[in-house]
């Protein structure tokens, strides 16, 4: 059994605990990302929110090593054994799947500083993702500004306006708590938009080498 990728370009991924069985991650590949773990021998997967391969704990060192690799009946999905080097997941915990439905409850298994492990950016972007989709954080201001897109938009303007009268008028110190009030409420907005932050990434890094005119004719094209 071959996986079509023509028919089926992009497959859901299992990584599994290979001592344990223990099921720690649901993820995508497609060719390159199969065919990166394949040769590498660590798991590779294509983020659905960057758009683009990412290497599993590129950023944590959380790496996953591939004992094997298991193809269903239907060729669609794989399962991958694996050894875990540290966590699975970006909260800290060693997989994915802690959220009981039924019982209504975290169990977290260890505290992990998570923002050592991927940066304030990404932290914070997971943490607005979680009060999105959590049902428990109407109190929160995030999930405020979430349900109200139109207050969402007057704040990021808001913040923008005041960030320019930091720069043109005010202490260093008031800039860099304008801009962080600035970027926080830009994160909800990407959050809003599903969009990652490292997608952002990826455009900034694309404008390296190119001028500012270059750049903005690009865009007419």
């Amino acid at each position: 059994m071959q996986i079509d990728w023509q028919k089926n370009p992009l497959i859901p991924v299992i990584a599994q605990e290979h001592e344990t069985n223990e099921v720690l991650v649901l993820a995508y590949m497609n060719e390159e990302a199969y065919n990166l773990t394949l040769t590498t021998g660590f798991a590779h997967y294509f983020s659905r929110s960057r758009q683009r391969i990412w290497k599993k704990g590129e950023s944590s060192n959380h790496t996953q090593e591939v004992k094997d690799m298991l193809l269903d009946c239907d060729g669609d999905t794989l399962i991958l054994k694996i050894h875990q080097n540290g966590v699975a997941c970006h909260t800290g915990t060693k997989s994915c799947f802690f959220t009981s439905i039924v019982q209504d409850k975290r169990v977290i298994e260890k505290e992990v500083d998570t923002t050592a492990m991927y940066g304030v950016v990404d932290t914070l972007y997971h943490t607005i993702l979680e009060r999105k989709s959590s049902n428990n954080s109407q109190k929160s201001w995030t999930k405020k500004l979430l349900n109200d897109k139109e207050l969402m938009l007057s704040k990021i303007r808001e913040e923008a306006d005041e960030v320019c009268v930091a720069i043109d008028e005010e202490s260093d110190e008031q800039v860099i708590y304008e801009s962080a009030d600035l970027l926080y409420h830009t994160l909800v907005g990407l959050g809003y938009r599903d969009i990652s932050p490292d997608r952002v990434k990826q455009e900034l890094a694309r404008r390296f080498g190119m001028s500012g005119i270059e750049e903005k004719d690009s865009r007419k094209k």
